[in-house]
């Protein structure tokens, strides 16, 4: 399923995404994923099974709501620094964002009932997510997320998405690079409990200078990696605002700060996760794409599917 020219969701439909893949495979499944790299899965049996199960049970919440769905490779770490250093080379590291779009290709399967089923091909931070790290120009990130994105850009990939970015340079970079390899980009910002990014900006400030200074090159916004009460506040109306088309919120209200430091996994309530997203969508109706970040899982996206239909 080639949509790569007409995403559906730009024509209003909604979807749903998948949930927090590290932390049900960590506090669910009992894997050691070292640096919060899920990519390392795929080259262990019991690791490339239990990635199956998490994505085919998304999948079958989907078919079974009637609803799009956007799923994710496991490749959030899968870029040059993160993959250096847990031993990976260059061409490993092509390998396996290719394997994780096979993967995928598998668990959306070619059923013609089916609903919408995209693949996006997962870009991360080169830094921590939390932290803004070693900021780099936008020609500096383009340059460093180019090959991950070219590799994507050759596979069955729909899509790529950004996620947890933590400044708007970064994000500015992975757009151009996106953009010369002709494949759609989502940029998704993440945000403290102030609602601003860790480098102090707000969104407004962020999506406004991406769009800016690459002529608006991705396809949406989202957030990520936060409560919805942490940012609501600051989703003032404005022309910004109506490039904002999806959240993968945290049922937690903890800070990053403390859910680094958690030991036991804080999972929230499902039902209160899918209420703070209907009110979100009854304040701002193009918020079409939702799903879950760290701590959630099938319970919190069933739900979540019941405010999209």
């Amino acid at each position: 399923m080639q949509t790569r020219h007409r995403l559906p969701e730009l024509g209003g439909d909604p979807f749903l995404t998948d949930g927090g893949l590290e932390t049900t495979l960590i506090f669910r499944n009992g894997l050691e994923l070292p640096d919060f790299a899920s990519f390392v899965l795929l080259d262990d049996p019991n690791g490339l099974e239990a990635l199956r199960e998490y994505y085919e049970s998304y999948v079958e919440i989907a078919r079974r709501r009637g609803i799009g769905i956007i799923i994710d490779t496991v490749t959030w770490r899968a870029n040059p620094d993160w993959g250096a250093g847990l031993g990976y080379s260059t061409d490993q590291l092509a390998d396996l964002n290719r394997r994780a779009v096979a993967l995928l290709d598998d668990a959306r399967g070619q059923n013609a009932d089916d609903p919408p089923i995209l693949i996006s091909g997962c870009i991360g931070p080169r830094g921590d997510g939390y932290k803004v790290g070693v900021a780099m120009t936008p020609d500096e990130a383009e340059h460093y997320h180019s090959p991950q994105i070219e590799v994507f850009a050759d596979t069955t990939a729909d899509l790529v998405t950004a996620w947890t970015l933590s400044y708007p340079e970064e994000a500015m970079g992975i757009a151009r690079a996106a953009q010369k390899a002709e494949i759609p980009v989502v940029i998704s910002f993440t945000v403290e409990t102030d609602g601003r990014l860790p480098n102090g900006q707000s969104l407004r400030e962020a999506i406004e200078a991406v769009d800016e200074e690459t002529g608006a090159a991705a396809a949406y916004f989202m957030v990520n990696c936060a409560h919805p009460t942490h940012f609501e506040g600051e989703l003032e109306p404005g022309p910004w605002l109506e490039r904002l088309w999806g959240i993968r919120a945290n049922p937690s209200v903890k800070s990053h700060a403390e859910l680094d430091e958690a030991t036991e996994l804080d999972a929230g309530d499902p039902v209160e996760l899918a209420a703070d997203y209907a009110r979100l969508r009854a304040q701002f109706p193009q918020l079409n794409v939702l799903g879950g970040c760290c701590g959630t899982d099938e319970r919190h996206l069933d739900e979540i599917a019941a405010v999209l239909t």
